[in-house]
C-alpha cells in the first residue's frame, strides 16, 4: 500500500537539481542524497533497478555468458600487474588497510576478470567463454552531476569475454552489440544509438558507446565527439604575403589579435600548451584560431596524459604571443591538420607584444606533420559520406563495448596451449551498462512535467490502484476486493486508499509514474464501473465493475 511506502514525495523541484530525471527522482522519492556523487535508493527506485538487471541477466545468458561476482575491494598489486595503478588518476580510490597493505576501491574489473579465469583458461579447449557480474563500483569523479547520470558510486553490468583468435572476438563482439540493442529497446528507450567511441582508459583498439540522444548526420555516420573526425572545407589561398613582424601590444587571445588586425580566426594559429603528468615536458600544440583542442586525441597520441601548462619566464616560451614561425626550445611541436597547406595567417612571433602576418606553413614551418587534433565542429565534412553534414547533439552514455585485445592478458601473464602445443595469449572483450545511469535515462527520455512516464517492462509497478474517497465504505470494500484479485493473477499493484484528496492522490501517482492508473470512486461505483487511465495518457476508458480485473488485464496485454 502506498501508505506503507517508504519515502516522501513533494511538488516543489528542488533548487539544485539540474536536470529533469534528477529532479523527479528526488521529487518522487527515488532517491535520498547521502554525499557527492553517493545516493541511496527507495523502494521505488529499486524496483526499476531490479528489472533492468534482470533484462540485462537475460540477455547475457543468452550469450551463453556466467554470472560471477568480483570483489569491490582489490589489492593495489592487481592493478599494478596491469599498469594501470599508476597510469590512472584520482577517479581510481586508494588507500591503506590495517595491514599496511595498499589496496583499491574496483571503478572497473578487468583485472578481478583475468584474475579469476588465468589458471582456468589454460588451454584453448577453454575458449570461447564469457563472465559477467552486476556489481557496485566507485569511481571518484571530479565532478559528479545531474542525480544518477554521473555519480561516484553506482551499478554496474560488466561482461568479459576471451577469445584465441582476432575473427572470434569480432563475431561475439557484434552479437553483443545486438544484445544491447535489445537491451534498450526492452528497457523502453529504443532510440538509443551506438556511436564509434575512444576506448580512453580501457585501452583496446575498437569500441562503441551506446547514447540516448537525437538521430544525428545525413549518412548515418555516429561517432561520439572525443572519437569523432575532424574534416573541414579546404580554403582557397591567395598568393602567400611576405612573413612580417607586427607589434600587438597586450593582445594575448586569438579574439584580440584577429580584431586588432582585421583577421578572421579561421586565418590565424594559435598554439595551446600542455605538460605531461609524468615529466611536465612541454607539449605546444598549434591548430586554426576557432577550433578547440580534443584533449582525448592529444593524449592518445601521446601515450600520456597530459595537463594545462604553467609557462613560466624560464622555459622559453612568451604566453599569449607563442607561434609555429622561428619557434625554437625544448618542446614536444605538434600540428593540427586544419593548419596544412594554409598561408597568409596571422600567428604569434614568439616575442612579447608581437604576432606575424603572412605565415606561409610550407614556408615557414618546413617538414611540419599534420595529424587530427581538433574538436568536430558543427557543419564539419561527414568522414563517411563526405557531406557538410556533422551535426552535434548532447547525449547520455548508457553503455559501451571495448574489444581488449591483449591490453589485460598480456601484462597480467594470462596464456593458454594452442592445438600445436604452443603457448599463445588469449584476446579480451568487455561490455558494460550503467544500470542506474540507464534508469536516469530512461526517466530523462520518457516524462511529463508530473512525474516519471516509466516503460511497462521497467516501471515499480503495472497498475497503480486509487481509491477516491476511501472512507465510503463500497469504495473501500471494492477497492480491496479488486487489490486482492489483481495480486492473486500476478499484477503488481501499488494500492492509494489513503484519506486524502484525489489531488494529492494523482499528483502521487504521477511521480510514482505507473502505465496504467485504476480509479475507484463512488461516482464511477454509481455509474457500475471503474476508470482506466494510461500514465503516457494515450487513452481513458471505463469497464464494468463485474469485469474490471479482466479488463485490467486485457490492458497490460496490450
Amino acid at each position: 500500500k502506498l501508505e506503507h511506502l517508504v519515502g516522501d514525495r513533494f511538488k516543489e523541484r528542488p533548487a539544485d537539481c539540474q536536470v529533469d530525471s534528477h529532479a523527479l527522482m528526488v521529487r518522487g522519492g527515488y532517491i535520498k542524497y547521502v554525499a557527492n556523487g553517493i545516493y541511496s535508493s527507495y523502494p521505488p527506485l529499486k524496483r526499476v533497478l531490479k528489472k533492468l538487471e534482470q533484462i540485462m541477466r537475460e540477455e547475457m545468458d543468452a550469450l551463453d555468458g556466467q554470472e560471477v561476482q568480483f570483489p569491490v575491494v582489490m589489492p593495489a598489486s592487481l592493478w599494478a600487474e596491469s599498469g594501470r595503478y599508476e597510469s590512472i588518476g584520482k577517479e581510481l580510490l586508494r588507500f591503506t588497510d590495517r595491514n599496511g597493505a595498499d589496496m583499491v576501491l574496483g571503478m572497473t574489473h578487468e583485472e578481478a576478470a583475468v584474475q579469476l579465469v588465468r589458471e582456468y583458461a589454460g588451454t584453448y579447449t577453454k575458449y570461447p567463454f564469457m563472465i559477467y557480474q552486476i556489481q557496485t563500483k566507485f569511481r571518484d569523479e571530479a565532478r559528479p552531476r545531474a542525480g544518477l547520470i554521473r555519480v561516484r558510486e553506482f551499478t554496474m553490468k560488466d561482461a568479459y569475454s576471451f577469445h584465441t583468435s582476432q575473427e572470434d572476438l569480432d563475431d561475439y563482439y557484434e552479437k553483443c552489440h545486438k544484445a544491447y540493442e535489445r537491451i534498450f529497446a526492452r528497457a523502453g528507450v529504443p532510440e538509443v544509438i551506438s556511436v564509434a567511441s575512444d576506448s580512453g582508459m580501457m585501452g583496446g583498439s575498437v569500441s562503441h558507446e551506446f547514447m540516448l540522444l537525437t538521430p544525428i548526420g545525413d549518412c548515418g555516420y555516429k561517432a561520439n565527439r572525443e572519437a569523432a573526425e575532424s574534416i573541414l572545407e579546404p580554403v582557397e589561398n591567395a598568393p602567400s604575403q611576405p612573413l612580417t613582424k607586427v607589434h600587438t601590444p597586450g593582445m594575448h587571445t586569438i579574439e584580440e589579435v584577429c580584431t586588432y588586425l582585421h583577421a578572421d580566426p579561421k586565418d590565424s594559429a594559435k598554439a595551446v600548451v600542455y605538460q605531461t603528468n609524468n615529466e611536465d615536458k612541454y607539449v605546444v600544440l598549434f591548430l586554426r584560431g576557432d577550433l578547440e583542442v580534443n584533449e582525448t586525441k592529444l593524449t592518445n597520441f601521446l601515450g600520456e596524459e597530459i595537463h594545462p601548462a604553467v609557462i613560466t619566464e624560464e622555459c622559453g616560451l612568451h604566453a599569449g604571443f607563442i607561434g609555429p614561425a622561428n619557434l625554437s626550445g625544448d618542446f614536444t611541436v605538434l600540428y593540427d591538420r586544419s593548419l596544412e597547406g594554409r598561408n597568409n595567417l596571422c600567428a604569434g612571433a614568439n616575442e612579447t607584444d608581437y604576432h606575424y602576418t603572412g605565415v606561409d606553413m610550407q614556408r615557414d614551418v618546413p617538414g611540419a606533420e599534420y595529424h587530427d587534433f581538433a574538436k568536430v565542429v558543427e557543419g564539419g565534412i561527414c568522414p563517411c559520406c563526405g557531406k557538410k553534414s556533422i551535426h552535434i547533439s548532447r547525449g547520455i552514455e548508457v553503455g559501451n563495448i571495448f574489444q581488449l585485445g591483449k591490453k589485460y592478458t598480456e601484462p597480467m601473464g594470462m596464456t593458454y596451449t594452442d592445438r600445436d602445443g604452443k603457448s599463445r595469449v588469449p584476446i579480451m572483450g568487455c561490455y558494460g551498462i550503467g544500470v542506474g545511469r540507464l534508469a536516469a535515462a530512461v526517466c530523462e527520455a520518457h516524462h511529463d512535467d508530473y512525474g516519471p512516464i516509466w516503460p511497462k517492462a521497467i516501471a515499480p509497478w503495472q497498475v497503480h490502484l486509487c481509491a477516491v474517497r476511501a472512507d465510503n465504505e463500497e469504495v473501500h470494500a471494492f477497492a480491496d476486493t479488486l487489490y486482492n484479485t489483481l495480486q492473486e493473477k500476478g499484477v503488481e499493484v501499488i494500492y492509494d486508499d489513503r484519506s486524502v484528496s484525489a489531488g494529492v492522490m494523482f499528483s502521487d501517482a504521477d511521480l510514482l509514474g505507473v502505465p496504467l492508473r485504476v480509479i475507484v470512486s463512488p461516482r464511477n461505483l454509481k455509474n457500475g464501473v471503474v476508470e482506466l487511465t494510461a500514465r503516457d495518457k494515450s487513452f481513458s476508458a471505463t469497464a464494468p465493475t463485474a469485469d474490471a480485473a479482466d479488463a485490467i488485464l486485457a490492458k497490460l496485454a496490450e
